[in-house]
Parts: structure tokens; C-alpha cells; sequence
């Protein structure tokens, strides 16, 4: 039984650690993505783009990035299995993570989130990497149009809608998983806590509004 207790415990940290490793990723990629509003040419962006795909450190770093994501997903199922079979033991008294309304729907907006995944590596990093991607010359030199894929993405009406609600899940996913994370790394105190968890509100709020601004900005002007 401690054995169990302990394994089901380094996987927590694990998953929790790679949750913040891919939180760092969402806010790099949302600066990137920002981009795209603040430059009609897209030059800025498929630069950046561009940067991004010739790198030899972010390329290899991309593959460390995927692996995260695999392993957060693992264990997060694994997790959750491993909560289901228990259930018929119940406590006398949950506890807090148990009671938040998020920590409910950890599995399936997860489950959701992955298939937008799914879809949106299919729709860039898989035509990146084929070279189906057309190319654009400026003065500066000739980049692949990265920022006309997304913006003819964007323009879609149906996947504009999907990505809407595929985010806003995203940012409830985060909203438990912020505070879970610190939670699971035993990084629990009286008067850090809600700090914590008020901090992983405005940050999930913020970064769940400035994704979903872009298509909506895009999909509208």
C-alpha cells in the first residue's frame, strides 16, 4: 500500500512538473501568436516563424517539448484510472483539490484539448514540415507564409468557433491545474496558497483571453 501510495505520488510530481514546463511553452507561443495583430505584413511573424523552424536549439527543443506533453498526457490518464478504481474507498473528509469544481472535469477537458491538438498540429507543424506551406518574399528575404495559413485559418467561421471553446476548456484545464501543480510539489503554506491561487486565476484568465482575441480579431476585421 505505500509503495502505491509513494509511485502514485512521484507520478503526480512528474505530471505536475511537466505542466508548468508546458505552461512556460503556451506563453512564449502566445507572444509569438500576438504577433500577427500588430502586423498587418506578417513579417514579424513568419520571421519568427521562421526562427523558430531553422533553430538547431528550439528544433531539438521541440521534440522535449512533445515529450512533455506525451508524458503529462500518460500519467494523467494513468492518474485518473488509478482514481476511478479506488473510489469505492471514500474519506470522511475530501480535500480541497477533491472540492474544486475544475478538479471534476480534469479528464475530459483534457481529453478535449487534445484533440484540438491533434488538429491544430495537423493543420501547421505536419504542412510546416511536408513544405506545403507557401512562401512570401519581403526586402528582408522570403519566409514561408505562416501568418496567412493562420490567418486563412481564422478566417474559417467553423474553426474559429472550435478553437473558441477548445481554449476556453484549455483555461479551465489550467485553472485547477495552476494550483494542483504547487499543490502536488508539497509547496503548501497558510499565506502562500491563495496567493498562489488567486495568481493562477489572473494567469489562466489572461492567457486564455489574449489565445482566444486573435482568431476573434482576425476572424472579424
Amino acid at each position: 500500500m505505500t509503495k502505491v501510495m509513494y509511485a502514485s505520488i512521484t507520478k503526480k510530481i512528474v505530471m505536475s512538473l511537466m505542466g508548468l514546463f508546458l505552461i512556460t511553452f503556451l506563453v512564449v507561443h502566445l507572444s509569438l501568436n500576438l504577433l500577427i495583430l500588430f502586423d498587418k505584413s506578417l513579417l514579424k511573424f513568419n520571421q519568427a516563424a521562421h526562427f523558430m523552424a531553422t533553430n538547431p536549439v528550439i528544433q531539438l527543443f521541440q521534440w522535449v517539448l512533445f515529450l512533455g506533453f506525451v508524458i503529462h498526457i500518460i500519467l494523467g490518464v494513468v492518474l485518473q484510472i488509478q482514481n476511478w478504481m479506488a473510489r469505492p474507498i471514500r474519506y470522511e473528509r475530501k480535500g480541497s483539490s477533491e472540492l474544486s469544481y475544475f478538479s471534476k472535469f480534469m479528464i475530459h477537458t483534457g481529453a478535449i484539448v487534445l484533440i484540438f491538438l491533434v488538429i491544430h498540429f495537423a493543420n501547421f507543424f505536419i504542412k510546416a514540415k511536408t513544405g506545403h506551406i507557401d512562401e512570401i518574399t519581403y526586402d528582408q528575404g522570403t519566409y514561408e507564409n505562416m501568418g496567412q495559413l493562420v490567418v486563412t485559418l481564422f478566417k474559417d467561421g467553423w474553426y474559429v468557433a472550435f478553437y473558441v471553446v477548445a481554449l476556453l476548456l484549455l483555461g479551465f484545464h489550467l485553472e485547477h491545474g495552476f494550483q494542483s501543480a504547487f499543490q502536488s510539489l508539497g509547496l503548501n503554506h497558510t499565506k502562500y496558497t491563495p496567493v498562489i491561487k488567486a495568481f493562477g486565476t489572473v494567469f489562466t484568465i489572461v492567457l486564455t483571453l489574449g489565445f482566444i482575441a486573435i482568431p476573434l480579431v482576425i476572424y472579424f476585421s
